[in-house]
This record gives structure tokens, sequence and C-alpha cells, in this order.
């Protein structure tokens, strides 16, 4: 009965703070209004264990306090049992008021605290990361973007949690031994006053140096793990490669820098320490030694031993709050650290007045649109182009010919610099991005999985279908008899086995049967083709074309290819040369022309398939 009142007691302070709230807008880039907007909600919670803390706090005064009266009561003649009182207070006071005090700071910083902020700001952060574009992830390392959330989140929830156990439970045993020095002589203030001004300049001095390099070493260790990442993610390129020795030159020079920057770490840290000891032990010395001299004004043996108790304490724990201070300026300079990749305003937004998209004939067009990657090479310049609602749309390429842009701007993975790109008459950066990439479904050339069940890589398209429709949409694809045969190595299979990291337990026809299935189950009106049967062999993409023209059936349809023979029976296809659209036609009509894509089908046809001429 107890152990089950204790449960729900800790399930209601578990629930005190809704780790599941959303932030109050973009994340500032400055340090005090980055943590409002990371703890915004959690306020008050926080509050109620700083208030309980300090009085926890306060009790370590009142026991040295009650210490100083019984010593009195030892040292003079007076009868215990005049003293009851005073007796029965410290009991109550060390039995019951002190550990219930303590035992319930202590619930706060483990139950309330410590689990739900981090929840709260990791969840913050990670939901704001996620809505970056593209090219914010093309930018930086997967891994290093990952462990930023993680140090941040982790480093805020360490700041308040030390704040409230450690800095205000310390306050408040300040100002509690100020208020019992004035009941035995006022003077000692003066003692105690200096000591804490020397005490101030000495945090001043060190404490903007600990965070300065806490934030240079989180940095270093957040590159090491993006290169770690970047490795372990690429190893099959690695071994292929031969590039071991490579690799570990380039994480061994990421671990020196972190090396570096953990010895200037180290130097400042030691010399914090050193001087923290000696002016710890100046206090109980200044202390007792100020109240032996001052016995002629009335100063007693308890308020000696007091004041001694106090003091000593107090010593102790302005060293136990410098090394919770020195790691909260470590951590504040982790956040600061992490706070230059997380913070950035997402470059592609919803418009303030954007609605869902509403797809009724699935019509494209792209009108005079204009796009250079940075003003660089690449992209495409004045496109005009209409796809027909239910057209199927081949487009072909060399590389850099713009090809993969035109899908990219259909998605809105980027704005075209000039001009628009609309659906149904809708200019897709007018409507929320969800919406438009829910009513286009996609298959591209470089398949990545989720290291995640099959099932749960194939209802990704559609999180509501049932397993009778994900097996269905399998078996189209051809995905469904080698589904059957997989087998993780926890012992998991078919379609409850996991794939492996970008599904690398799988072949690349098997990813791409996977990644057709995930589409088909999508049922979109705008189908995207990128490449989707490079990676099968002959008899197996025979197979899936068939499929593949049952679930082009009624959608509009734009694919890329780089095998001329997967779209030479599309309505139309158009050829693209340097960003701009040289050719279109239907396939017998463009070799007739002799240009470009008859030069393209000739050398494939011949047995030579140029990459440098054909599709990316």
């Amino acid at each position: 009965m107890i152990a089950t009142r204790y449960q729900q007691m800790i399930k209601r302070l578990g629930n005190l703070i809704d780790s599941r709230m959303e932030a109050d807008g973009p994340p500032p880039d400055t340090l005090a209004r980055f943590f409002n907007w990371a703890l915004s909600g959690a306020w008050r919670v926080i509050g109620l264990a700083a208030f309980i803390s300090a009085l926890a706090g306060a009790t370590e005064v009142l026991a040295m306090f009650l210490l100083g009266q019984v010593v009195d009561i030892a040292a003079s003649s007076q009868p215990i049992g005049d003293s009851a009182g005073l007796l029965i207070g410290a009991v109550v006071l060390l039995m019951v008021l002190r550990p219930a005090l303590f035992g319930l700071s202590a619930s706060f910083q483990s139950v309330v605290v410590g689990p739900n902020l981090f929840t709260l700001v990791v969840g913050r952060l990670h939901r704001w990361t996620l809505g970056q574009a593209v090219t914010f992830f093309d930018n930086d390392f997967a891994g290093r973007i990952a462990q930023k959330q993680m140090q941040v989140a982790r480093s805020i929830t360490e700041t308040v949690i030390e704040t409230v156990n450690a800095v205000l439970f310390a306050l408040a045993t300040v100002i509690g031994t100020a208020f019992l020095l004035i009941t035995i002589d006022a003077r000692l203030l003066i003692v105690l006053a200096f000591w804490i001004m020397s005490y101030v300049v000495f945090l001043w001095i060190f404490l903007p140096r600990i965070r300065s390099r806490s934030k240079a070493r989180a940095g270093a260790a957040a590159m090491l793990t993006g290169q770690v990442v970047d490795t372990i993610t690429n190893i099959k390129t690695v071994k292929l490669f031969a590039g071991t020795l490579h690799e570990s030159d380039a994480a061994q020079s990421a671990m020196q820098d972190l090396r570096g920057r953990a010895l200037a770490y180290g130097e400042v840290a030691t010399l914090f320490r050193f001087g923290l000891i000696t002016l710890a032990g100046v206090l109980p010395l200044a202390m007792v030694g100020f109240g032996l001299s001052w016995r002629d004004a009335g100063v007693t043996p308890g308020d000696l031993a007091a004041i001694g108790a106090v003091s000593i304490r107090l010593s102790q724990m302005t060293g136990w709050v410098s090394f919770v201070l020195m790691a909260v300026f470590s951590h504040i300079g982790e956040v600061e650290d992490g706070m230059k990749t997380l913070t950035p305003p997402h470059q592609l937004t919803d418009t303030v007045d954007a609605k869902p998209i509403n797809v009724t004939a699935a019509e494209i067009e792209f009108r005079d649109v204009s796009f250079q990657y940075g003003g660089g090479a690449g992209g495409i310049g004045g496109i005009n182009l209409t796809i027909k609602a239910g057209e199927k749309l081949g487009i072909v390429g060399a590389s850099g010919a713009g090809k993969s842009t035109l899908v990219a701007l259909l998605l809105r993975l980027y704005d075209p610099e000039n001009g628009d790109v609309l659906i149904d008459g809708q200019a897709v950066r007018g409507v929320t991005q969800d919406s438009l990439r829910a009513a286009i479904g996609m298959v591209t050339q470089e398949t990545a999985m989720f290291n995640r069940s099959a099932r749960d890589n194939i209802i990704y398209g559609r999180p509501d279908a049932t397993d009778a429709q994900m097996i269905a949409a399998a078996g189209k694809a051809e995905a469904h008899d080698f589904i059957g045969d997989l087998r993780d190595n926890v012992g998991r299979a078919g379609y409850d086995a996991h794939l492996g990291e970008r599904g690398v337990k799988l072949s690349g026809g098997q990813r791409q049967r996977i990644a057709l299935a995930r589409a088909m189950l999508k049922d979109a009106p705008i189908l995207v083709l990128d490449e989707a049967t490079s990676a099968l062999d002959s008899e197996v993409e025979a197979a899936i074309q068939i499929a593949l023209d049952r679930a082009m059936d009624g959608k509009t349809v734009v694919a890329i290819a780089h095998r001329l023979s997967t779209i030479s029976g599309m309505d139309r296809i158009i050829v693209l040369e340097e960003g701009r659209i040289v050719e279109e036609g239907a396939h017998e009509d463009l070799l007739k022309r002799a240009g470009t894509y008859a030069r393209y089908w000739n050398r494939q046809s011949g047995g030579f398939d140029s990459t440098k001429d054909a599709a990316e």
C-alpha cells in the first residue's frame, strides 16, 4: 500500500512539467533569452524547486544555532528539564523537518526537473532543427548537429539543477548565517562580508575563463564527433578506397585539437581549485579567532561552537558551490557553443497566410523560373514548362543540366530566385510545406532507409495504413517476397526486421523496391521518379516497370532517367542543357529530330552508356 502511494506521488511529481510543450517562436541568439525560450512554461515549477532548496539550506543554519544552544545548556548548571522545549525542537528539526525538506528537494531534482527539462529542451531544439532547409544539413555534419542538440539540452538541464540545488541552497545558508552572527556579535558580519567580497572577486576572475575555455572544448568535441560519425556513416567507402589510415589521421587531428582545448580547460580548473581550497580555509580561522577575542563582549562557548560549526560548514559549502559554479559556467559555455549551430533562422518558411494545398487536377507549371545555387554553376534559367494533369513527363540531360533542380523547386526544397512554381494554379511558396510534400510521392536514386523495421520504412509514406495495405504495396513493388526472408541481428524477422543505418543490410535494388512500396502506399496525386530503377537488374526492373505503370495510372508523373528505355513510353520528354530546355516531344519525335536526345539514345542502344552525356 505504501509502495503504491509512493509510486503515485512520484508519478504526480513527474507530471508537474509538461515536457511536450511547444516553444514560443524561434530560438533567440542571446544567452538569457535563449534560456528563457528553452525553459518557458517550466519556470513556476523551477521556482518552487528553488524555494524548497532554499528552505533546506535555512535548516542548516537553524541546526547550528540549536547546537550552540545545547552547548550552552551543557556548560551551565541549568536543569535539562527546563530546556525540554528546545531539545524537542531540535529533535523535530533533525528527525522530521530537515529530512522532509531534503527529501522533497531531491525529488524535485531527480523526478520533476531533471528528466522533464531535458526532454522539453531537446524536443524544442529538435523540432526547430527539423524545420531547417536542406542546405542547413548539407553544410554540416549530421553527427555534429545531433551532438549539439543533446549537448545544449543536457547543459541547460544541469545548469538549472545545479543552480537550484546548490546556489540557492547556499544563498539561503549565507543569509541564515548572517542572522545567526547578528544574534551573537554583529561585528562578525564584517568578517563574513570581507570574506564574501574576496570570494566574489575570486569567482569574477576565474569563472569567465572557465566559461570561454569550456566553450572551446565543447566545439572541439562536437567537431570530433562529427568527424567520427561521418567516417562510420561512410564506412563502405572507407573500406573500398583503403581510406582507413586517412580517416584515422583526420580523426587524430580532431582528437589532438580536443586534447589541447581540454588541457587549457584543465589548467584554469586546477588553479581555480587550488585557490578555492586556500580561501575556504581562511573563513573558520577568521571567524573563530575573532569570536575568541570578543569573549569579553558576551560570546559564550555555545556561540563559539555555533560559529565554528557554521563557518566550517559555510567554507565547505562555498567550496562545493564553487565547483558547482565552475560546472555551471562550463555548461553555459557549451550552451553558447551550441547556440551558434542551432539558432539560425529558418531559410525556408511558410508564409503567414499559407494554407494547405488543394490538389484537384495535379497540373504543374514552371513559370519563367530561374535558380542558381548560391550564384555558382548549375541550376536553371528562364524555364517555362507546363505539365498537364495526368501527363507523364520524362526529363533527360547531362550532369548539372538542371534536372534535379526542377524537382527540388517543385518540392520547395529551395525557392526560385525568379518566377514561380505552381500546382493547380497555387504557387508552392504560398502553401504549407508539409501539405505540398504530402501531395507528392517520390522515389530517388539514392534511396536511404531508416534504421527501423521494414514495416516502419514502408508505412512512412502513409502512417495510418493497415498491414494489409502495406503488404499489398510491397507486393506491387516486388518487395514482399524478399522482406519475408529478412532477419536482423536480434532475431526479428520479416516486416519486423530492422534494416540497419541507411538500409545497409539491403542491396541497392531491395532498398529501391521498399522505396517504391512506400511511394505506392502514399498514393499521392503527383509522382516523382528520380532514377527510380537505376539500382535494379533488368529482370527485376521489367517486373517493377509493370507495377510502376499501375502506380502512375491517373497521376501526374515527373521522371528523371539515366536509362532512357525507362522513359521512352512517357507522354512527353524534355531535354535540358545548361539549365534550359533545348528539346521536347515524344520519344519517336525526338529520335526523328536527330538532336541531343537521339545522340543519347544511340549511344545507349549501341552499348555505350555515357554518364557524362546521360542523366545525373
